[in-house]
């Protein structure tokens, strides 16, 4: 079941997680730990997906957000494009 753009946030496994958990500085060292933290709480969230594809709607370019990094989101918008395609 979605849940309404403007309520799932309430929802979210992060809510009580310090924000700065999940915009790492760079992809390597000691920000894989902190990537693979913030993901470990996505893991869990009832709401992953709305998170996700919020952060694809609105073109959210840093963070993580659904579970997935900078990276990983433009990789899947690709794949998306190229399936549409």
């Amino acid at each position: 079941m979605r849940v309404r753009a403007e309520s799932w946030i309430l929802q979210a496994a992060c809510q009580d997680e310090d924000p700065e958990l999940f915009f790492p500085i760079g992809t390597k060292g000691p920000s894989l730990l902190q990537i693979e933290a913030a993901k470990q709480v996505c893991r869990y969230c009832p709401v992953r997906p709305d998170c996700l594809q919020s952060a694809l709607d609105s073109g959210l370019d840093a963070g993580i957000w659904g579970g997935l990094t900078e990276v990983e989101r433009r990789e899947l918008k690709n794949r998306q494009r190229d399936r549409a395609g």
